[in-house]
């Protein structure tokens, strides 16, 4: 395996990445004046996870945008919201967590600190991955749908109780920036605080604990995985099953056995290491049919 390639090729990922996040996070008006945009872009949303609190923001998260219209009952944005995560899914799968997320980038960079030993898996890893789809069930369908208030409307309980992205990005960042709010924090805000702190300590040992183990977005592009148009393909005539691929992942996935896991995130990665090229992405928009 040719580390220095991998690295290279990495670099280039993160740059993407890191590009797609300062176009999402445009507003620099916001950043000045400790605003949130909400002009007509807001209405749309972006394809990974970005809070929409975040004063650069220019685009919705997703998931906020979700829990919105559900514990809203905004039947016909809610018809485009599922559409737009169901489309960006079916097209892409979850190389938007890879390469598109600006979240995923900050996981990425965190696990880059130097540490004394990074952690490949933590105990009960396959049963812990499953957690992701508990709360994207819980905390973004079912409980903004049946907890209302005397009007009818629900909580972005995902966004208000667990998501560390809207602490770092909206919150942190709005406190700082406006003495009002600074004065009016209290339990909710600290409680955000120690979960953002735990994920930034659990992303410099873990790589990508949130993507792993929490995030509903990222739960829901990876049941597209196997189905999306770009996914990676095997070469069965090349592949020797020297492991190379497994060992490169960071996710720890069989990638000769099952490419287009769910957890896979499109890093590419094990495609750059893989001694015989037997890894290939390919975009299929409609398979070839055999003749009889």
């Amino acid at each position: 395996m040719d580390s220095k390639k991998v690295k290279s090729k990495d670099k280039i990922r993160l740059i993407i990445a890191a590009l797609f996040a300062a176009l999402s996070n445009g507003y620099l008006k916001g950043f000045a004046k400790g605003e949130i945009y909400e002009g007509k872009l807001k209405y749309l949303c972006a394809p990974g996870l970005n809070c929409y609190s975040c004063p650069g923001a220019v685009l919705s998260c997703p998931i906020g945008a979700l829990q919105s219209v559900l514990s809203g009952r905004g039947l016909k944005l809610s018809l485009y919201v599922v559409g737009f995560i169901a489309a960006i899914g079916t097209v892409f799968g979850r190389f938007v967590c890879g390469f598109l997320c600006p979240f995923g980038l900050i996981q990425d960079l965190l696990n880059k600190i130097p540490f004394f030993k990074k952690i490949k898996k933590l105990p009960g890893e396959k049963t812990l991955r499953f957690l992701r789809y508990i709360i994207l069930a819980v905390f973004v369908v079912i409980l903004p749908l049946i907890l209302v208030d005397v009007t009818g409307l629900g909580k972005p309980w995902f966004c208000k109780f667990i998501c560390p992205a809207g602490t770092l990005e909206g919150g942190t960042v709005l406190v700082a920036l406006n003495k009002s709010l600074r004065s009016a924090v209290g339990f909710l805000y600290t409680y955000k605080l120690i979960i953002l702190g735990i994920t930034v300590l659990a992303s410099i040992i873990i790589y990508r604990p949130f993507c792993r183990y929490i995030c509903p977005l990222g739960a829901i592009y990876g049941l597209f995985n196997k189905i999306s148009l770009l996914r990676y393909e095997i070469d069965a005539d090349k592949c020797t099953k020297c492991n190379t691929c497994v060992n490169t992942c960071e996710f720890g996935i069989d990638v000769f056995k099952n490419p287009n896991s769910i957890d896979c995130i499109r890093c590419g990665k094990c495609k750059t290491a893989c001694p015989a090229n037997a890894i290939q992405t390919v975009f299929i928009v409609k398979k070839k049919e055999k003749n009889l």
